[in-house]
């Protein structure tokens, strides 16, 4: 795969992701029968995408499985209970958790660029408990949280595994997410809308995102991956304003910002620090020779 046609496959990853939220809202399923029956059908398509890889069932790729599953769990039931920009952009903080717990279960040294990084995010974070919600937008918030708490710790997890299968992380995640959601489908009315929406969320949104994602991310750099990547945050909640009407709070739309514009320059200024060393050393390599 050339890296342009990895850069489209991630972008294209990125706008399937973004459809999540007006799916998830458009469904009248409770959240968890969503979560797992999109993770059901998600299951099947990425394991026919890496059928010939074996699964190891280490700790580690059972741990990578349980975040899994609670990160898509908690962001349905947040998309559900709290707007689609909410729950989306709350979960977009895992870069924060990975900070925090990188040193603890990588062994990674975090920077004084991380901490202002987690300043601002958290700083950001507090803007969405300003509008005037609901209680179960409140709740829907603490789940969005914890969503992007359980996504940087399958991070983590993932990172752990990069030279091992850590596809079997997803594909176990989705067949837990699924076995915990069965109590709810008895109240679940399987119209053809319903049906609809969920086959798409488990086909493209999930299922193929992640395989144009996982073939995409081994051809480009950390941080143009994580950039291209934004176009989900950014496109979810205009998905759900153009098609179901859902506005934001004017709270949510400035923490929203901030938590964005941390993280973009986090990533953008690791990326010149990455690209002055590159820098220093074909200078190193130059000098040699003269």
């Amino acid at each position: 795969m050339s890296r342009r046609q990895a850069v489209i496959s991630l972008a294209v990853a990125a706008i399937l992701w973004s459809s999540g939220g007006v799916l998830i809202k458009w469904t009248d399923w409770h959240p968890m029968a969503i979560a797992g029956g999109r993770s059901l059908i998600a299951a099947i398509i990425i394991w026919f995408a890496f059928r010939k890889e074996q699964l190891t069932f280490s700790k580690t790729q059972w741990a990578g499985a349980m975040a899994y599953c609670s990160m898509v769990c908690t962001f349905v039931i947040a998309t559900k209970w709290t707007t689609a920009a909410n729950a989306i952009l709350l979960q977009y903080t895992a870069p924060v958790y990975v900070a925090l717990l990188s040193g603890w279960l990588l062994g990674e040294k975090t920077t004084r660029r991380d901490w202002l990084t987690i300043c601002m995010v958290f700083g950001g974070m507090l803007f969405f408990f300003l509008d005037k919600v609901t209680l179960g937008g409140m709740i829907g918030n603490l789940f969005g949280i914890g969503s992007g708490i359980s996504f940087g710790l399958f991070t983590i997890f993932m990172r752990r595994q990069k030279d091992a299968s850590p596809f079997g992380s997803v594909l176990l995640g989705n067949v837990l997410a699924f076995l915990v959601s069965v109590p709810f489908f008895t109240t679940s009315s399987f119209t053809a809308a319903n049906l609809v929406a969920v086959g798409f969320l488990g086909i493209f949104q999930l299922g193929l995102a992640y395989v144009l994602y996982t073939r995409g991310i081994c051809h480009v750099r950390a941080l143009e991956a994580t950039l291209i990547t934004t176009i989900e945050p950014i496109l979810n909640p205009v998905w759900v304003f153009l098609f179901i009407g859902e506005t934001p709070g004017m709270y949510a739309l400035i923490g929203g910002l901030i938590v964005v514009a941390a993280l973009t320059m986090r990533y953008k200024a690791e990326g010149c620090s990455e690209n002055h060393m590159v820098h220093e050393v074909k200078k190193g390599k130059e000098g040699q020779f003269n």
